[in-house]
């Protein structure tokens, strides 16, 4: 029996059998993990600045809240309240609120304005007083957001207080 002719190793030299080494497919998964790893890292980033902004919109709105509940003798009084559409000033977002007063007396509005984004996604919330609206008049007011709003927004009224 003839001897097999001996395998070349990876530099030619005798003894050693060749190793393939696909380097190709190690760079590709070599990359494709640290994009993946990257991909991975940028949600998490952009996961923990939505839940720092929902946190902080959350607690806007309980704020909101509870300057409504400070009202004393106050009326619900949402029929009597109008947002108008949004517009920007400088980095904010404002609203015209509109109150107009069925009664026969002058009375104040405490009004608390959301603003949502196209999606319907909660933005901000603030709460804007009204003093002084005759009787069977109309006066207006400026929502104005607490911080920049990016893109469409809305205003809604989401309380309203006669007093």
């Amino acid at each position: 029996m003839t001897p097999r002719p001996r395998e070349r190793g990876a530099r030619g030299a005798p003894g050693r059998p060749r190793r393939r080494r696909p380097a190709a497919l190690a760079l590709t998964l070599t990359l494709a993990l640290a994009v993946t790893g990257a991909t991975t890292g940028c949600d998490a980033a952009k996961e923990t600045a939505g839940d720092i902004v929902s946190s902080a919109t959350a607690a806007v709105a309980s704020a909101a809240q509870q300057k409504m509940d400070e009202i004393k003798d106050g009326v619900n009084a949402a029929g009597d309240v109008k947002a108008g559409p949004t517009s920007v000033d400088g980095d904010r977002t404002i609203a015209t609120i509109t109150a107009t007063n069925p009664k026969d007396r002058t009375a104040d509005y405490t009004v608390m304005v959301i603003f949502r984004d196209g999606g319907g996604n909660l933005l901000d919330t603030v709460v804007l007083t009204i003093d002084g609206v005759g009787a069977g008049t109309s006066k207006s007011g400026t929502a104005r957001s607490n911080r920049t709003l990016g893109g469409a927004t809305t205003a809604e009224i989401a309380q309203a207080l006669r007093h």
